[in-house]
């Protein structure tokens, strides 16, 4: 499992480093854009064989939630969920779901 972080969503590129160390059990990259400006501070996962999740406007009180996600993605032998409610607020911050 990858995380990807958009660090042109931000002036200082500073929510790499926060995501980073919130998620320390996950491989996190720097992407210079996804294209999620209108939902600034976008956060990518995918994993070999399983969904590709994008979200948006991220901050640093959504950890929680990311930390849960990286749990939950873990344990699914597919990525998917049978029922979004899980995810918490992340649900309300999907930008995309990408076949895997």
């Amino acid at each position: 499992m990858k995380a990807f972080v958009c660090t042109s969503c931000t002036a200082d590129g500073g929510f790499l480093d926060v995501v980073r160390a919130g998620l320390s059990e996950v491989e996190v990259e720097g992407i210079d854009c996804m294209s999620g400006c209108t939902r600034a501070q976008t956060v990518a996962f995918r994993a070999p064989g399983k969904v590709a999740y994008l979200f948006g406007e991220i901050t640093e009180a959504d950890m929680d939630d990311l930390r849960r996600f990286v749990v939950l993605y873990r344990a699914s032998p597919d990525g998917k969920f049978p029922d979004a409610r899980v995810l918490g607020g992340l649900r309300l911050k999907a930008i995309a779901r990408i076949p895997g």
